[in-house]
């Protein structure tokens, strides 16, 4: 990998963006091949990793890390299993880039073709989980982006072993030396982040004061969310079991990610019947619960603030409120969301419609949890963040959130000066269907 100095040609911004062009032409049958490469590489080098990872743990849990980030940070077997998953599945999918996404006839000759194509140079900011790293560098790799990334100082001795691996294991297999850079220091974020005539895309992956912190400091293009402030609305007509399932999986199953339930609304006609169940539910979890006056009433909760519906509490915590109706439901949800996730459970099928229209979030979900909003999940093989921007990409970002287009104009010494003027020919624009199944790679 490159040296980790933002000096000269070590600077691994420009070494990065020399990988990203030779990433951009490379086949499929070399990207999978070195996907394939990678799994075995890790397997290979597990006792490796997970030493490394037991000892950013020990030193995370002497520094006093949070309980949900060290749940974050460990790395382990079942982990690696699920990361080693996840490649696998990468490599099923079809290959993005050199799709023909739209073919048109201009004139006779003169064809138009519109196709998919890598960013180039990815730099990616992320939390103390290491598996994100691993997802990271794989959809890069089969997306035929070059990529930076950063992860935090906590999972700094586990990312050190997974970087070189992963790197290695590629470069073996035909990658370009660099494809893959590890940024050590917050200085070198900082240096990155003055690159935009590198680097092509940002996406941050933390708090919501660091995105804010990225996007104030670049020119680079970012992606990303700040918060996860997902919501689960029990409807009128909701089946009670299912409802009270969902949110206890919804906020129980996994605590500290960013598709975890933070708040739970519930519709007045039902919250007699449901509340003291689910509640009771939550608590055999030990869950804590803020709820709203009526809330209070029904169920062993504390008093909600203001601040309590605008909290990602990544934690075994969440606030409940009972609401008259699905607009008073979406009204809070669209005023105390981060746009991230939102479910409906309903036996209605047009309430459950109209709830997905109205919801401003990037993943609308009905009877079913939200810890389904996820890349791997969705069938996107992994994921490098989830976006609630709405210029892009939008929701769990994949193979195609991290692609590009170009338009490629191809004729026959056709000169614009015979489409102009008195005896201007005319255009065809006619659509060239049959030719949507052509590859350009």
């Amino acid at each position: 990998m490159a040296n980790q100095t933002l000096s000269g040609q070590s600077n691994p911004a420009v070494t990065g963006k020399t990988a990203a062009a030779a990433m951009s032409v490379l086949n499929t049958d070399v990207k999978d091949k070195a996907l394939s490469m990678i799994i075995q590489a890790l397997e290979k080098n597990r006792d490796k990793i997970f030493q490394a990872n037991e000892a950013d743990m020990d030193r995370a849990a002497q520094e006093g890390l949070e309980p949900a980030l060290l749940k974050r940070l460990k790395f382990d077997g079942a982990k690696l299993r699920e990361t080693l998953e996840g490649i696998q599945s990468l490599i099923r999918l079809e290959d993005p880039v050199g799709k023909t996404l739209s073919a048109l006839e201009l004139d006779k000759g003169l064809e138009l073709f519109k196709i998919s194509r890598p960013l180039g140079l990815i730099g990616v900011i992320f939390e103390s989980r290491p598996d994100a790293l691993v997802q990271i560098a794989c959809l890069c790799l089969k997306s035929g982006n070059a990529v930076l990334m950063k992860g935090g100082s906590e999972a700094a001795e586990t990312n050190k072993v997974l970087s070189r691996v992963i790197h290695d294991a590629g470069v073996e297999q035909g990658l370009p030396e660099n494809w893959l850079g590890l940024l050590q220091t917050r200085d070198d974020v900082a240096g990155i982040l003055k690159m935009d005539q590198y680097v092509d895309l940002i996406i941050p992956r933390g708090s919501n004061s660091f995105v804010r912190y990225i996007m104030e400091n670049t020119l680079i293009p970012v992606l990303g969310h700040a918060d996860g402030i997902c919501h689960l609305y029990i409807d009128r007509d909701a089946d009670t079991l299912m409802a009270i399932d969902l949110a206890v999986d919804g906020k129980c199953q996994y605590v500290a990610v960013c598709n975890a339930i933070e708040t739970i609304l519930v519709h007045e006609s039902v919250a007699q019947t449901i509340m003291a169940p689910m509640g009771k539910a939550l608590k055999a979890q030990k869950v804590k619960i803020f709820g709203c006056p009526r809330t209070c009433g029904l169920m062993d909760a504390e008093p909600a603030s203001e601040q309590d519906w605008q909290t990602e509490y990544l934690d075994y915590v969440v606030s409940i409120r009972v609401v008259s109706s699905m607009d008073q439901a979406l009204e809070h949800i669209n005023r105390y969301g981060s746009g991230h996730t939102d479910v409906i459970v309903t036996k209605d099928r047009d309430r459950a419609i109209r709830f997905m229209d109205m919801a401003d979030t990037a993943d609308a979900l009905w009877n079913c949890s939200s810890r389904f909003a996820d890349g791997f999940r969705f069938g996107l093989g992994a994921e490098v963040g989830i976006s609630t921007n709405k210029i892009h990409a939008r929701g769990p970002v994949g193979l195609e959130g991290l692609m590009t287009t170009q338009f490629r104009l191809m004729g026959d010494g056709h000169r614009v000066a015979d489409y102009s003027g008195d005896n201007a020919r005319s255009f065809l624009h006619r659509p060239l269907d049959q030719k949507l199944d052509k590859k350009f790679q």
